[in-house]
């Protein structure tokens, strides 16, 4: 079967290409994929090339697929899988497989799978890694989310507090703590904050902070100090550069006593060291965003690591279990991450938006594979709208749903836009 996909060959060169699949063997998947959205991992993947540790050596010679957050339908199924697997489910993937203790990972590593392309052969060991998740949910991009929902899930599993003299860990933020948020208005963040106010172990405090006024605000109209209310959750989002001093203000919201969960969601130093200082006793520091630069270094307490018992920890993705714990909430209603998405494109729009995504302001941007479509801030579709019926449509339909993506919009989209 031919398909278009975007292929890595280097260090920034991805190329749209119409190509082959070969023919499933009896432990393959063959599926259509219809959404994709775009992840900062799979800039940093096609800025390195086979630098990447996820990326093969012999990218040049054997080009990948690229894309890892996807979504779409079961189109062959072989023999090895029938009893598990049917023509016309829904699928998500979990990329990080960890098989046999590989960092191989599909949207990286493979020349036959990857979210960017119109159709994939799913080898072998995505189902024997259990990572090829049934998804029942109307609308694709929904699951095209799962993965980084799960990652903001993970990230919560991850941290971990100790039972004082009896050096017992327990996983998980502390329930009825104080939680924050750091830099956290921007598309992770979001799902943080949605996250956190809907989860089964939900703060009592949910500090989130920021510099950036417009994101802030637009946050606080989708996920409301009112919603947070109802669910338990006193939820505060704080502007760090409109404070006189961001350390006494932040310590004041918990009378002193410190947070005792901190989520850091962009690499920079102050911020990391800011998350530091407002830790309270046993305070468990996350560092979520991933640097680019590997020397990246921050200053930490250690007076409070020996007397505090403070403590770091991370997590580079989620597992299987988070993924399916986040399409479950999505599928219930409990979470609607849709807020995390800024703008959609067509596959003909990758090329310019993973090579540039450092650059383009926003959140995650939401590709439909067969579909040819520049890629479009939703909050340009009205301006669009004026000489386009498509976007115009779009835009009544963005507009009545809090300006938020939605399914409505998804099933307007494929069918009125252009094949590619």
């Amino acid at each position: 079967m031919k398909t278009k996909a975007i292929r890595l060959y280097g260090p920034n060169d991805i190329r749209l290409e119409e190509f082959e699949l070969p023919t499933i063997g009896e432990d393959e998947i063959l599926a259509k994929v219809i959404s994709d959205s775009v992840c900062m991992s799979t800039h940093k993947a096609v800025l390195q090339g086979p630098a990447h540790k996820r990326v093969p050596d012999d990218v040049a010679e054997n080009p990948t697929i690229i894309g890892h957050e996807f979504c779409g339908v079961l189109v062959e199924v072989g023999k090895k899988w029938q009893h598990k697997y049917k023509v016309g489910d829904k699928f998500a993937i979990q990329p990080a497989m960890n098989y046999k203790g590989s960092l191989a990972a599909p949207g990286y590593s493979y020349r036959w799978i990857g979210g960017n392309s119109q159709y994939v052969v799913i080898p072998n060991e995505v189902m024997e890694c259990n990572c090829l998740l049934p998804y029942e949910n109307e609308y694709y991009f929904y699951g095209s989310l799962a993965e980084p929902v799960s990652c903001i899930i993970g990230g919560y599993h991850v941290n971990y507090h100790m039972t004082q003299g009896v050096y017992e860990h327990h996983m998980g933020i502390v329930e009825g703590g104080n939680t924050i948020l750091m830099a956290a208005a921007g598309p992770m963040g979001l799902g943080a904050i949605d996250y956190a106010i809907h989860c089964d172990r939900k703060p009592a405090l949910l500090v989130v902070t920021d510099i950036d006024t417009a994101r802030l605000e637009r946050a606080a109209s989708i996920l409301t100090v009112e919603e947070a209310a109802k669910n338990g959750v006193t939820l505060v989002y704080v502007n760090t550069n409109a404070v006189e001093n961001a350390h006494d203000y932040l310590m004041s919201l918990t009378d002193g006593k410190g947070y005792d969960d901190a989520f850091v969601y962009a690499p920079v130093k102050p911020v990391v060291e800011l998350a530091d200082s407002v830790l309270g006793k046993d305070g468990c520091l996350n560092f979520f965003a991933g640097p680019t630069n590997a020397a990246f270094s921050a200053l930490f307490n250690f007076y409070n690591v020996h007397y505090n018992f403070t403590h770091v920890c991370g997590n580079s993705g989620g597992n299987t279990n988070d993924m399916i714990e986040s399409i479950e909430m999505m599928s219930t209603g409990k979470l609607n991450p849709a807020a995390m998405i800024t703008h959609v494109g067509g596959l003909d729009a990758v090329i310019d938006t993973v090579i540039n995504l450092d650059k383009i302001p926003g959140g995650k941007k939401l590709i439909y594979n067969h579909i040819s479509m520049p890629l479009v801030a939703l909050t340009d579709l009205a301006e669009l709208g004026k000489t386009d019926p498509m976007y115009a449509e779009l835009a009544k339909i963005i507009e009545a749903n809090n300006g938020l993506w939605c399914g409505e919009a998804e099933t307007y989209l494929l069918a009125h836009a252009k094949a590619i």
